[in-house]
């Protein structure tokens, strides 16, 4: 299984979390590592993601969100934040490309536009 498939379960993990307040563990079941790792990762830091993803989404409170959008930015925040394996560049054309299939005609261009701002804090 590619990476991105796997970015992209932990991203429905994730989002089925949110929506359902299932255990996430309960959701993911038997899954790729890197899954786990990644949904596992958002869970434990989903506040500080929540956080970085609204000091940049202006006029939006984070709960208003599309669930799934911020799920996306969750991953790749997390990524980019967390895992020294996965350059900046992929995992936000990852997320870009979630969006695009998964979400609204607006979600690409806005979910770019809060990773590109949020990148800027990574140092």
């Amino acid at each position: 299984m590619r990476r991105s498939d796997q970015r992209r379960d932990a991203v429905f993990a994730c989002y089925q979390r949110d929506v359902t307040g299932r255990p996430l563990g309960e959701l993911l079941g038997d899954v790729k590592p890197f899954t786990r790792e990644l949904a596992e990762g958002v869970e434990a830091n989903r506040e500080e993601l929540d956080e970085l993803i609204g000091r940049h989404a202006h006029g939006w409170e984070t709960d208003r969100i599309a669930p799934l959008d911020r799920n996306i930015m969750r991953v790749a925040l997390y990524e980019i934040r967390c895992r020294d394996d996965v350059p900046t560049e992929v995992a936000i054309d990852e997320a870009v490309e979630l969006a695009k299939a998964y979400c609204g005609a607006d979600a690409p261009g806005f979910v770019n536009g809060i990773l590109g701002a949020a990148i800027k804090e990574k140092v």
